[in-house]
This record gives C-alpha cells, structure tokens and sequence, in this order.
C-alpha cells in the first residue's frame, strides 16, 4: 500500500518559482505537458462522500487508471494530505472509461492542466499551470516536504491539502459561477457568462 503524501500552494511566478527550484537543487524530470483526468463516481456519489477518487488520467501519451482515499488509520498529523494510492498504467484511457460506464460508473468530473516535473533527486515538485492559476506541489516525506519548502520560501501558512476539484469549487463560490468542469474552455465559458 502506498501512501501519498503532498501539499500544494499557489504560483504567482512561473518563471521565478522555475528559477528559484533550480537554485534549490530541482531539475526538469518531465518537460512540460497536457494533463486531461476524468473523475468516476456512482450515480449516488458514493466515493465522492467517502473521500475516494477513481480517476483515468491522459498525460501526454502515458494513460493512468489511480483510486484514492484516506488512510483506514490516522497518520499523526495533518499539515500534509496523505492518500492510499492505487495506481496503473493502462494501454488505452478511453476503453478504461467505456468499462467503467459498463460497470455503472458515470464521469463526475473532468479536469485539466498544463504540468511539469521537477525532482531533486528525493522528493517531486510538480507545477501545475490550470485554468484557475498556478500551483506547485510537493511530494514526498512530511520531513522532505517541509525541508524543500523552506528551501523554496514557501511558509507553512501557504500549505493548502485540497484537490483541484475543491479549490475549483471555492473559486467558483467566490464569482458566484455554477461549477462544471475544471477545463480551460468551460472556465472561460463560465465566466463570460
């Protein structure tokens, strides 16, 4: 069983936060690339209200099926979001998606993003470019995660631990737009509404 473990916060300077992970020892692991992911859920939302995510995620030309949910017991701390990940690559998404709706599934929600890797040889800082702005995260140890942050001026008052599906929605609360999808076109739609 894997955990993950990560925070994210948000990126007003792509080009000064690149610069600032290359004076903290990080190097481009993956160039930056189109990100699409599909969220499945039960007609009720069942996995939704259980803190559970089943997703089919396209990153280029790599297609990954990954479920998540909370740890069954406590981690000790909840500065950081920690997840049981589950997670595969599949040869084609959209066959994955055709058998998820077989099975009863249906597409909750859709988001995107543009994303590119960095590592540091220990841990991974992913920076997210998505319709809503600009995010890194950090993945790895709790210790790791806070080491690199302080390495890149990142204080603990910016560690934020929900998904992009949450954020979203908060971002739609704050324009008073009806969520939908976290896609470029559909935000910009929404806000020209």
């Amino acid at each position: 069983m894997v955990i993950e473990t990560e925070i994210k916060f948000r990126v007003d300077d792509l080009a000064g936060f690149a610069a600032r992970l290359g004076a903290a020892g990080f190097h481009v692991a993956t160039p930056r690339e189109f990100e699409n992911n599909v969220l499945f859920d039960w007609p009720d939302r069942s996995m939704r209200a259980r803190t559970e995510i089943l997703r089919i995620r396209q990153y280029g030309k790599r297609w990954t099926v990954t479920h998540k949910r909370v740890p069954d017991s406590g981690v000790g701390e909840d500065r950081h979001k920690h997840r049981v990940e589950t997670e595969t690559e599949v040869a084609n998404g959209e066959t994955m998606a055709e058998v998820f709706r077989s099975l009863g599934l249906v597409e909750s929600f859709r988001y995107e993003k543009w994303r590119t890797e960095w590592t540091d040889g220990t841990g991974h800082c992913v920076v997210d470019e998505t319709p809503i702005g600009n995010f890194a995260e950090l993945e790895g140890t709790p210790e790791w995660i806070d080491a690199a942050a302080a390495r890149l001026g990142v204080s603990r008052d910016a560690y934020m631990t929900l998904s992009y599906g949450r954020l979203y929605e908060q971002w739609c609360a704050e324009r008073g737009v009806i969520p939908g999808h976290l896609t470029f076109d559909g935000v910009e739609a929404s806000l020209a509404r």
